[in-house]
């Protein structure tokens, strides 16, 4: 037994050594196989494997969305943003073949010698642009086959209504930003925000493979403004047209909604199309209605008449002596155009007597006409907030002595921009209620505030008509079957010697219709050099044009329906 036992072990032995043979040759072969293939690989298609490692990586790339629109209050586009492609290389890449950056030139129709100079002086960069934002199908053909170029996605902003608002819209720089106008001043309302996302590209820079969405990107929120493009064409049509005529420098015209104070066209000349970025001049893209501060003149007569009538000084049918058509204020001078003798209140507006408008203002005293200019909003923003927006000026009364005080009741010695004086004449039109300017559209009505009691701002409306009929100094404002209350403006530019003898600011501000008035506007043309420049001929007429086509437009009920339907029918007799 103990020799059968011997031999089972010496047995059990043998077979556990083959076993450990075996499988330490089968380890051994594997293992040479590895090195082996991994000697392969590195010797002979390590080539094959860098090429195939280029030709697909992941990478993590900004993802941009589009930035809002600009809409009109009725919806329409004024600004929208549309997607195009960026080309951008790695130089290293480019340059590693230089056929390449030949070809890609050619195809970017650039110099080649610029082109090369650039990517060395870069050939350390990652990612530089040679061209951006060209249509995607052209960006395509111009990486096609090229190593090292590759497209990203941008968005173009563009201006269907070019010039017609762009001094409104405004405009963004390449990198789609903010620069003018409510581009600007609502940049971060409009802009999108980036997102991110991992993918799978090949050598030509192309997205293969969708890996992760990172952080998914969001679009800018669109801004609904109060314009209205069909008087915004309008206004600048006609205001282009009087420039055209008068042979002025430049001119700017703003309607508001009285009740709400949202500014329905806005237009300055000379314009810019945003569109355009070559042919734009700095001093063009000034929004002058808003920007720019000139001496209102004797727009501001009717102010003086409302402060004296709500301090009860005068009433509407005072009478003064404004002969012999001239007075002296501190040695100084003070003329009518001639002797007007006893004018009532609304005389010395409807004939712009210089010498009136000072005797009142002298019965106010410097405080309370201070006051009251005050609170109809000279000297003070808008409340549109619109980039470069001038306050205006108006010294403290306590600077002022009588002159300063009586030229201030005839616009002189102080200054308003467009947009202020309109501001202003909504106070007449609103019943004596001042409300902030707005460029948005409002969905409430401004509840605005009391500056002027109701019955004296309703009282120099209808003194305003008389400016407007036969007799007044703008019979050209007039408006078949509507009334119209407003008041000329004929200011001299000032110098720094004084005030020019040749060159004046023609200025017209009114509403209609003046029994309920819907709508304000105030048209200033400047240094007109056609002859005349009286704002009653110059202001005044284009006044009219904008005015009686918004009225028509917005179907606005006519003061006067019988005459209007009466002219209706004989005009259709005519054709």
């Amino acid at each position: 037994m103990k020799g059968l036992n011997k031999n089972a072990k010496e047995v059990s032995n043998q077979h556990y050594v083959i076993r450990h043979v075996f499988v330490l040759t089968v380890i051994i072969i594997l293992f040479t196989g590895l090195v082996a293939r991994a000697a392969y690989l590195q010797t002979y298609e390590q080539n094959f494997l860098v090429d195939q490692g280029d030709q697909r990586q992941i990478r993590q790339i900004e993802t941009l969305s589009q930035r809002g629109s600009i809409l009109d209050r009725n919806g329409e586009v004024l600004a929208v943003s549309s997607p195009v492609d960026s080309v951008w290389v790695v130089p290293a890449q480019l340059l590693s073949e230089p056929g390449r950056v030949k070809e890609i030139a050619k195809r970017l129709n650039i110099n080649e010698q610029n082109l090369l100079h650039k990517l060395q002086r870069k050939a350390s960069s990652q990612f530089v642009y040679l061209q951006r934002k060209l249509e995607p199908e052209k960006a395509k053909a111009v990486i096609a086959g090229i190593k090292g170029a590759y497209l990203q996605r941008e968005y173009h902003r563009f201006y269907p209504d070019s010039e017609i608002v762009g001094h409104v819209t405004g405009i963004t720089n390449i990198d789609d930003k903010g620069q003018e106008g409510l581009e600007y001043l609502f940049d971060d309302w409009m802009q999108a925000k980036k997102g991110s996302r991992l993918v799978l590209q090949n050598r030509m820079g192309e997205v293969i493979e969708e890996v992760k969405n990172v952080q998914q990107a969001v679009a800018g929120k669109s801004l609904q403004t109060s314009i209205d493009m069909r008087l915004q064409y309008i206004a600048y049509r006609s205001l282009k047209a009087a420039v055209q005529k008068y042979k002025a420098t430049s001119a700017s015209a703003i309607l508001i909604k009285a009740k709400t104070g949202e500014i329905l066209a806005m237009v300055n000349q000379p314009s810019y199309n945003p569109n355009d970025r070559g042919s734009m001049k700095s001093s063009h893209l000034r929004n002058r209605a808003i920007t720019d501060m000139f001496e209102p003149g004797s727009t501001m007569k009717p102010f003086a008449v409302a402060a004296a009538l709500d301090h009860k000084i005068y009433h509407a049918d005072s009478w003064l002596n404004t002969s012999p058509g001239w007075m002296s204020v501190n040695s100084q001078a003070v003329k009518d155009f001639k002797d007007y003798g006893r004018l009532d209140i609304t005389g010395i507006l409807r004939k712009s007597s210089n010498v009136g408008a000072a005797k009142i203002a002298l019965s106010l005293k410097s405080e309370r006409l201070w006051t009251a200019y005050s609170d109809y909003g000279f000297g003070q923003p808008t409340g549109v907030e619109y980039p470069g927006e001038a306050s205006g000026y108006l010294s403290h009364h306590s600077q002022w002595k009588d002159f300063d005080l009586v030229t201030k009741a005839f616009g002189y010695g102080m200054a308003s921009s467009a947009a202020q004086l309109a501001r202003a004449y909504t106070v007449l039109a609103n019943d004596g209620k001042l409300v902030d300017l707005s460029l948005l559209k409002l969905d409430e009505l401004p509840q605005g505030q009391q500056v002027m009691s109701a019955n004296t701002a309703k009282v120099v409306r209808e003194m305003l008509e008389s400016v407007v009929k036969p007799g007044g100094t703008a019979k050209q404002a007039a408006i078949t079957g509507y009334k119209v209350a407003g008041k000329t403006g004929t200011v001299k530019v000032s110098n720094s010697g004084g005030y020019s003898d040749d060159r004046y600011i023609a200025v017209f501000a009114g509403m209609a219709p003046a029994s309920n008035p819907e709508l304000v506007l105030v048209v200033s043309v400047n240094e007109p050099s056609a002859g005349v420049f009286y704002g009653g001929a110059v202001a005044a007429p284009t006044f009219a044009k904008i005015m009686s086509n918004s009225l028509r437009i917005l179907n606005v009920t006519p003061d006067d329906i019988k005459l209007q339907q009466a002219t209706l029918n004989t005009k259709e007799m005519d054709s």
